[in-house]
């Protein structure tokens, strides 16, 4: 009896979530931040005449950097609960959970707060990335795709 009582009182007091909106949001945020990299790498190659490839490395620190530097003065958050993950999944959401972590835990000090804690949500994404490419290879290998 309590259980369904206390579900209805979650159910009535839950936010309405547009999912359709979300998905569009973030889809259309997440175009024109790969749209803001090319442009960058684009710029790159034209300023500093480097190849594509390290024109994409001064991308891929530019957008760190910015996205660190918005986090550190409080944009990010805000930004994020508008944007959804069109902002979290590019390398800026990479970046934020680094950052995030980081500032949260400063006043503990370099080793035990920084140090520590700035991988916290960061470390799972890359043990999870590199057991899914490692997976992936294996597979591949398998079936005989080989190497490329």
């Amino acid at each position: 009896m309590k259980n369904k009582k206390y579900e209805e009182i979650i159910k009535k007091h839950r936010p309405n979530e547009n999912r359709g909106l979300n998905a569009l949001t973030a889809f259309l945020i997440g175009g024109l931040i790969g749209a803001l990299g090319e442009i960058l790498v684009e710029l790159y190659i034209m300023w500093f005449h480097v190849s594509q490839a390290q024109a994409s490395v001064f991308m891929i620190v530019t957008l760190i950097f910015f996205a660190s530097l918005f986090t550190a003065l409080g944009f990010f958050d805000k930004w994020v609960t508008f944007a959804r993950c069109g902002l979290l999944i590019p390398i800026t959401g990479f970046a934020h959970s680094m950052m995030s972590a980081s500032l949260e835990y400063k006043t503990e000090g370099l080793v035990y707060g920084i140090g520590s804690n700035a991988f916290k949500l960061a470390g799972t994404v890359i043990v999870y990335g590199v057991v899914s490419a490692w997976t992936f290879g294996i597979i591949r290998l398998l079936i005989g795709g080989g190497a490329l």
